[in-house]
């Protein structure tokens, strides 16, 4: 039988198990995203200083130019120029610090910067020396642009290198992410089909073959096999509907056996007299016959048996009427032991016959009991005379009396090989007989006369070997009887 929980139990893990799946497949998406997000906005960074970067280059060339043209009087509008370039430059280098985002591009930026500021001082002191033939001269030879942009031709080389480390080292983030992206995209997929196989697998064997067990069996049940049980497997509520099915099923069972038994009951007690009735008028004729046959020597034994058949028929006859019609109890003041010597007074002979012999063990003759005296004593001699049927010849038979506070109990014990059946009290059909005269009604006729004065009779084996029979009457019926 499988480990059973309940329906919401399981129904709550499937729906942790793909919220949880939501959230996995949401947080690689969301990372996904971040990280192009990131990559983009850094890759526009980079590129944002590094173009800046180059925008302070050419101006700082261009503005150098502006001071040649100046200074060689060429143009009047050369030095508005130079001023122009000097607000742009500082304009860049105001965007290379708002793009900075490490302490080394910040270094970088301000190397570039201070080396532009050694720049400028020169340049505006030469703006400021009045021009003669000298100074035309040293602006005009190249060697001297390529000696006031060294020191900042070697910051921006320095800078250079440190944007193109940074996009390398962007382009193997991106190359890293990329390689992932197989394992990353078809990850969510596999993990949904592999939860929605194994939530289907465990759903089917948890909940819907286990119901489909259920209905098949109900079905089966509902065409009268009320002996078929449904497996209790599966989730707590399925189990618990096939188990109440199968007690529904078996109680039905009951109370079919009992309806059927109640009904065998009512057809027997309707036929039973009319047959007796048939039956007692020839039996009376026959006895009637053998009493007038003559007291002939070969016709006495004859003429006696016939008697003794006829006296035996009519008692058989008169225990099943007795047996079919409701008991009611007259109750007077006796013994149990008064009422059991008088069972065994009509078993005398056959005892003699077999050799038996009565073991009277813990006899209280003087225990009063209140109860139905022929009852009681046709319901003892019954449950004596089958232990007498089934002791061998010069067996004993152990009588003994028990009594408490609540009840007094007659043992009757044999030495035969023991009850083929257990008798069921609750089943007072009569019983199957394997005398060769025997009704089958003794112990049921017993059953009903204990039941009709509150009592029990309980069969088990006798300690020595064979069946003890514990016949039980409650004390408190006879005290309340007495009282009034």
């Amino acid at each position: 039988m499988t480990r059973t929980r309940s329906l919401k139990k399981l129904l709550f893990v499937y729906q942790t198990s793909f919220l949880l799946l939501v959230i996995i497949t949401g947080a690689i998406g969301g990372l996904w995203a971040y990280f192009w997000q990131q990559t983009s906005h850094e890759s526009v960074r980079i590129n944002a200083l590094l173009i800046e970067a180059q925008l302070v280059r050419g101006d700082l060339y261009r503005q150098l130019k502006e001071i040649t043209r100046s200074g060689a009087g060429g143009d009047p509008n050369a030095l508005d120029q130079y001023w122009h370039r000097l607000y742009l430059i500082d304009k860049h280098f105001y965007a290379l610090q708002q793009h900075a985002k490490t302490a080394a591009e910040t270094r970088a930026i301000e190397s570039m910067q201070q080396s532009y500021n050694l720049m400028q001082a020169e340049m505006n002191q030469f703006l400021a020396s009045p021009v003669n033939e000298a100074a035309r001269i040293k602006l005009l030879d190249p060697a001297y642009d390529r000696m006031m942009l060294g020191d900042f031709e070697d910051a921006f080389l320095e800078f250079s290198k440190l944007i193109a480390q940074q996009r390398r080292a962007l382009e193997q983030t991106i190359e890293y992410w990329t390689r992932l992206a197989p394992i990353l995209i078809p990850a969510p997929i596999l993990l949904a089909a592999a939860l929605l196989f194994f939530s289907h697998r465990s759903f089917r064997r948890g909940f819907l073959a286990p119901m489909a067990e259920v209905v098949s069996g109900a079905k089966r049940i509902s065409e009268g096999r009320l002996d078929h049980r449904i497996p209790t497997s599966g989730v707590e509520e399925v189990t618990v509907l096939a188990r109440s099915i199968n007690d529904m099923a078996s109680e039905l069972a009951a109370s079919r056996d009992a309806l059927v038994e109640s009904e065998k009951q009512a057809a027997l007690g309707a036929l039973v007299p009319v047959v007796a009735h048939n039956i007692r008028n020839p039996l009376a004729c026959i006895r009637a016959t053998a009493q007038v046959m003559d007291d002939a020597e070969d016709l006495r034994e004859s003429r006696q048996e016939i008697i003794d058949t006829v006296d035996r028929l009519e008692r058989w006859i008169k225990s099943l009427l007795s047996y079919l019609h409701p008991l009611k109890p007259h109750k007077t003041r006796t013994t149990l032991a008064a009422v059991a010597e008088g069972a065994l007074a009509p078993l005398k002979p056959k005892l003699e016959a077999k050799r038996l012999s009565i073991r009277r063990s813990a006899w209280q003759p003087d225990q009063a009991l209140y109860a139905d005296t022929d009852l009681l004593e046709q319901a003892i001699h019954g449950l004596v005379n089958n232990a007498a049927e089934a002791s061998p010849p010069g067996a004993q038979i152990g009588l003994g009396i028990e009594s408490s506070a609540d009840e007094i109990t007659l043992i009757i014990d044999d030495q035969g090989p023991g009850m083929p059946m257990n008798p069921d009290p609750k089943g007072l059909a009569p019983v199957p007989s394997t005398k060769r005269f025997g009704t089958g009604l003794g112990i049921p006729f017993a059953f009903k006369v204990s039941q009709a004065h509150g009592g029990r009779i309980v069969f088990e084996p006798a300690p020595g070997g064979g069946t003890r029979v514990r016949l039980s009457l409650p004390m408190q019926a006879s005290i309340e009887t007495e009282s009034v």
